[in-house]
């Protein structure tokens, strides 16, 4: 399970989001170097699919809360923070300067501005594989590829050549656009997956300490759970009795809330995948506190084995 109790020393990774983007390439590359020993052999195809390639998201914002430069006001969260957060998309691409890459390249974001930059930032990088722009919603297109991904031998451009399609998929919202039905879709489906959840940013501002959620139903879809479930998670309730034997009814709000918000994740992430990393990527800000837990989970036992020992190493 996710742990926060270790001394956090930035080390190699710097500030948070340059140590998320080098977590992250790190795998891509050890990805890559097993994928290419047997690709050949197996008709395999590789597919990159990047479900927030342009800027965060704001769905958070269209719900009442405020933007995000603002939900990171008291984070010691900055315009540099937000501009390196997507840089995952050139440092992929960019990969196949020094090796073999994807087939395909798949990369999503909501707004078409931003999808047009990006293409436009990534044309000076020659690729083998194929890049498509998408100006799409997340949800959507994650499950469009869980639907390709249904049979195993068929490819979401061409069924003239059957082929098996391996994915990597990464998912780093700021906020919580993906829902849980989302991820649901992915399950059985030949995909590493990377999700990066707003612990310490978001979702613990949404537990409120008088035992109240705030929007609930966001919540929900988040952690794939109902209200009552969640309120069991994160708050005990005791009663007291004053002088007059007046018992009153109080709410405690766990403790380490940050830590139990990526456990519970973790754990709903264990019922779809049956290898989840057990100590996911922690990223603090310059407080030093918790914000985002970075966590990959596969199907494949060796793929969250070097996802593991990459994130033991960065910190």
């Amino acid at each position: 399970m996710a742990k926060t109790d270790k001394t956090h020393v930035s080390g190699w990774g710097g500030p948070w989001t340059e140590q998320k983007l080098d977590c992250f390439t790190r795998y891509v590359k050890a990805y890559l170097t097993i994928m290419n020993t047997y690709r050949e052999k197996f008709h395999w195809k590789l597919l990159y699919f990047d479900g927030f390639a342009g800027c965060g998201d704001r769905k958070l914002q269209e719900e009442g809360v405020n933007t995000t430069i603002d939900i990171f006001g008291d984070q010691n969260v900055d315009e540099k923070d937000i501009k390196l957060y997507q840089g995952a998309a050139e440092r992929v691409v960019r990969l196949e300067q020094e090796m073999r890459g994807f087939d395909f390249y798949y990369f999503i974001d909501k707004y078409e501005d931003n999808i047009t930059r990006l293409e436009l930032k990534l044309a000076g990088y020659l690729t083998k594989g194929r890049k498509i722009f998408r100006p799409s919603d997340a949800n959507f297109e994650t499950r469009r590829l869980a639907l390709a991904m249904k049979e195993d031998a068929v490819t979401p451009l061409s069924e003239s050549h059957p082929y098996h399609l391996k994915t990597l998929c990464l998912l780093d919202p700021f906020g919580m656009s993906i829902d849980w039905e989302t991820i649901e879709q992915l399950a059985g489906k030949s995909i590493d997956l990377w999700i990066l959840v707003p612990t310490g940013s978001v979702v613990s501002r949404l537990l409120k300490n008088n035992g109240e959620l705030m929007y609930p139903e966001t919540l929900e879809h988040f952690f794939g759970l109902p209200k009552e479930e969640i309120m069991d998670r994160f708050y005990t309730k005791t009663y007291e009795t004053n002088l007059f034997g007046e018992e009153t009814e109080k709410v405690i709000k766990t403790k380490n809330v940050i830590t139990e918000i990526a456990n519970l994740y973790c754990e709903q992430l264990g019922s779809l995948f049956p290898y989840v990393t057990n100590e996911p990527l922690v990223l603090y800000n310059r407080n030093n506190v918790p914000i985002f837990h970075f966590v990959c989970a596969s199907f494949n036992k060796t793929a969250v084995k070097i996802a593991q020992e990459i994130i033991d190493k960065s910190i």
